[in-house]
């Protein structure tokens, strides 16, 4: 099946040679069902992703023949070493990085085949981004640097400015809309972060190591914010995480390994 039938939107071809009506109208559920399921596609879709990079000592090969099936409204971890290419899978899945080869769908679009200006606005209009470090920009008060995506998509400063404080009540941060990140604590800072993530509404979350530099309790304070806004939000969300006590909290966890990903059973 190519790859449209993976996303479920082949048209069945059904032939139905029944006599009797109780077999036809259980058929015909049978029939309904399957349509159904083939009308839900995958938020991720990943096959046979390879990646390699040229390096002074030759050929360095992340992925060979990787697999990834993510359903809408998954909260996946990814875990495993140092240098196994977590990072760079979400670069991948978030178009910031283009795969050698393989198949890459999010959010229902092929994001191998973009360009450079349409990854960019697949970027801004679907995909949240939360990093290890928050990357606010220092010169700015939380609420303007959480306006900034939606500044960047067109929006007047008013309209902008309005959501980003909407988005900080969401993150318990509405009287710290002023202060400049510098004036902030690391936990607040990585709430103001997600807030900007996820102010363009996006259909996938993506974070990468987004409780590393936190202490245990702040950690599990941000988390258990990325759970409540992945599940009010109806979010499809994938992070990278090196604590396994937060991955266990996820729907699944899926462990990077010699360029594969394999299921972690708890």
């Amino acid at each position: 099946m190519g790859e449209r039938g993976d996303f479920g939107r082949l048209k069945l071809d059904v032939r139905m040679n029944l006599t009797s009506p109780a077999a036809a109208t259980q058929a015909s559920r049978a029939v309904r069902e399957q349509e159904l399921r083939a009308a839900e596609s995958p938020a991720v879709l990943v096959r046979n992703l390879e990646k390699t990079y040229v390096t002074a000592r030759g050929e360095l090969t992340l992925f060979r023949a990787l697999d990834l099936v993510v359903a809408p409204g998954e909260l996946i971890a990814i875990v495993g070493q140092s240098g196994t290419g977590k990072s760079t899978l979400l670069h991948i899945l978030g178009a910031l990085d283009a795969p050698s080869a393989g198949t890459v769908y999010c959010a229902s679009t092929n994001i191998a085949e973009l360009k450079s200006k349409e990854a960019a606005a697949f970027r801004n209009r679907s995909i949240g981004y939360v990093w290890q470090f928050h990357y606010l920009l220092p010169e700015f008060t939380a609420q303007e640097n959480v306006a900034m995506p939606l500044l960047a998509r067109g929006l007047t400063k008013r309209d902008a400015m309005a959501q980003a404080a909407s988005w900080l009540r969401e993150v318990g941060l509405e009287e710290r809309a002023a202060h400049r990140p510098g004036e902030l604590s690391g936990g607040e800072q990585q709430r103001v972060a997600l807030a900007r993530a996820l102010v363009n509404n996006p259909r996938l979350l993506l974070a990468d190591e987004p409780t590393g530099d936190l202490d245990e309790t702040t950690a599990g304070q941000i988390f258990d914010l990325i759970q409540r806004v992945h599940a009010s939000h109806g979010l499809t969300s994938i992070l990278v995480t090196h604590n396994m006590e937060l991955a266990a909290r996820c729907t699944r966890t899926l462990r990077l390994e010699g360029g594969r990903l394999m299921e972690v059973h708890p």
